[in-house]
């Protein structure tokens, strides 16, 4: 019973990114605990086993801070919403369109919805009407994302900015920048 015990092994790669070379699990614990670093496995799957030695705690932090610049930098889709009626004011039309706009030049997309009730089911052209209208109107804003669609008693229609909402955030700081630069008058008494 001379049977040899096989003594695992794993490619290793330095600190650095140096590539060690093919050595047994327990030389690879050992040089780790030498350079008082942590071993660590990055390629399970792999024929041998691919290790690297590395401060982990460190690894750690590092990636958990890249994660959370990169979530810090990423603008987070908004969906405004505005709803009308057929038989719309035109005060209260431009009201609302008022905030469409404020809506778009923020850097929001927003969902229009017409509701219709009783016999305004009937005549679904008027709420088809009245939003190729707003789309025109805030041509210069924003696009037609999704062309307007009845939905049971509603008809919606999605309308996207030109401008992405990171833009839109510079160009509202910049502003508010200048106007900070300005020296304020003193109130009349």
């Amino acid at each position: 019973m001379n049977e040899r015990i096989r003594v695992p092994e794993v490619r290793l790669v330095g600190p650095n990114g140096e590539q060690v070379g093919i050595v047994s699990i327990h030389d690879a614990l050992k040089l780790a605990q030498e350079a008082d670093l942590d071993l660590v496995e990055v390629a399970a799957t792999a024929r041998p086993p691919v290790c690297k030695l590395m401060d982990y705690g460190k690894f750690k932090y590092e990636s958990a801070m890249k994660a959370r610049e990169a979530r810090k930098n990423q603008a987070h889709t908004i969906i405004k919403e505005i709803k009308l009626r057929p038989k719309i004011d035109p005060h209260d039309y431009e009201t609302k369109k008022g905030h469409v706009v404020r809506f778009l030049k923020a850097g929001d997309k927003v969902k229009v919805t017409i509701m219709f009730r009783g016999r305004e089911q009937s005549r679904p052209e008027l709420g088809f009407r009245l939003l190729q209208r707003l789309a025109e109107d805030v041509t210069e804003l924003g696009f037609v994302e999704s062309q307007p669609k009845q939905d049971g008693r509603n008809m919606i229609m999605v309308i996207g900015p030109h401008k992405k909402k990171a833009e839109a955030k510079a160009e509202k700081a910049a502003a508010k920048a200048q106007r900070g630069g300005e020296e304020p008058s003193a109130p009349e008494e």
